[in-house]
């Protein structure tokens, strides 16, 4: 059986101040969809002993969105925040299969301001990268790494 080969790539783009706004925001909704999710796996465990997996924060994600205090979390691509649950289920894995220690909730300040985007979520055409949600800009591909967008990487 033939394996399929995955590659990842590290792209290097100068932001126009709207898309470095529209970047801002989904690097915060991101840590804040983080933050909650694990304020609710972590207030479930302490109080009932149950654990939630990510199908169960995927959907308080909606429930969150509908809300009229988180409905900005409307305004920025959805595939960045159900890619941060993902990554707490993985961290939540690891710390029940006894590989890391509890996972932490992430600070404004110290924790590194990140997004992923899946292949869906952007697009490389003619020197131009599309993220969701956001105006092609020309950008130039550096090298392969990961399909992440950080502000130290982005020039923010």
């Amino acid at each position: 059986m033939a394996s399929r080969v995955k590659r990842a790539y590290k792209f290097r783009f100068y932001p126009t101040a709207q898309q470095a706004e529209l970047l801002s925001r989904t690097f915060g909704c991101v840590r804040k969809v983080y933050n909650l999710a694990l304020h609710a796996r972590t207030e479930a465990w302490c109080q009932r002993r149950e654990r939630v997996n990510d199908h169960v924060t995927s959907a308080m994600l909606t429930a969150w969105k509908k809300t009229e205090e988180l409905a900005f979390l409307n305004e920025v691509s959805s595939v960045p925040l159900q890619q941060t649950l993902r990554h707490l289920q993985g961290a939540f894995a690891a710390f029940w299969d006894k590989r890391a220690r509890y996972p932490r909730f992430k600070s404004k300040r110290t924790s590194r301001a990140s997004a992923e985007f899946t292949p869906s979520a952007f697009r490389w055409k003619d020197g131009q990268l599309t993220l969701a949600a956001m105006e092609p800009r020309r950008s130039r591909r550096t090298s392969p790494s990961a399909d992440r967008d950080a502000e130290d990487s982005i020039g923010i």
